[in-house]
């Protein structure tokens, strides 16, 4: 499931096209103005914006500029009442991968964003990063400017499944099936260690972590540096 991240001002409309694209399949996240939709990009997998252009606090060229300037090259779909072309010829220079005019055909903005997801080719690079810290599926590494760490095929899946959605929680059972491709009750001590071994790990990165919750299975945890 992607993650989309809609920035928007207007209420009615972001829960509107919340409830739309999640009914499409999406998981979505919302924010109000570019500042809030900032710190929700830092701190989760976000595969493509949405975002408004008039805004309060951070409008959305200043959100655009932001994000590219922390060379973030997430997919970005502009949104707004502005029709003039000095507009749009500013959102494209600094960043923006396309521009639609309100009101917005939901239908064609389901085709759009499947197709910049897949021009982007998203599913494919399996990159999570949070501020410093990057997690490479190409290199199983988890790295910042000071620490590099190698991880097993198996404990980057681990890593990779539970951070990429950090505020869900993972049940014992669906973490065996999805990376073992078994949910029996007598793997959960393989489980248990693999988890083990990935916190010792990731012990300099002091903005990631794995969360136990007792009983039930595991959450990834994501914090500010």
């Amino acid at each position: 499931m992607y993650n989309i991240l809609v920035v928007e001002d207007e209420i009615n409309i972001l829960k509107l096209m919340q409830i739309r694209l999640s009914k499409s399949g999406f998981n979505v996240f919302t924010a109000e103005n570019g500042k809030q939709a900032l710190d929700i990009i830092n701190k989760n997998n976000i595969q493509l914006i949405i975002a408004d252009l008039m805004m309060p606090v951070m409008d959305g060229f200043e959100l655009v500029e932001k994000v590219r300037s922390n060379n973030n090259s997430t997919p970005i779909i502009i949104a707004t009442a502005k029709e003039d072309i000095n507009d749009k010829s500013l959102a494209f220079s600094i960043g923006a991968d396309d521009y639609m005019v309100k009101p917005i055909n939901h239908e064609e903005l389901v085709l759009r964003i499947h197709a910049i997801l897949k021009r982007a080719k998203i599913t494919e690079e399996k990159i999570l990063q949070f501020n410093e810290t990057v997690i490479d599926f190409n290199t199983l590494k988890v790295s910042n400017s000071t620490n590099s760490v190698l991880l097993t095929r198996k404990e980057f899946d681990l890593l990779y499944k539970l951070l990429e959605n950090p505020r869900h929680l993972f049940s014992k059972s669906e973490l065996l099936d999805d990376c073992w491709g078994y949910n029996s009750e007598s793997y959960e001590e393989t489980l248990k260690v693999h988890i083990n071994r990935i916190r010792k790990k990731i012990e300099p990165f002091t903005n990631i972590d794995i969360e136990t919750v007792r009983g039930v299975g595991y959450k990834g945890v994501v914090r500010d540096d």
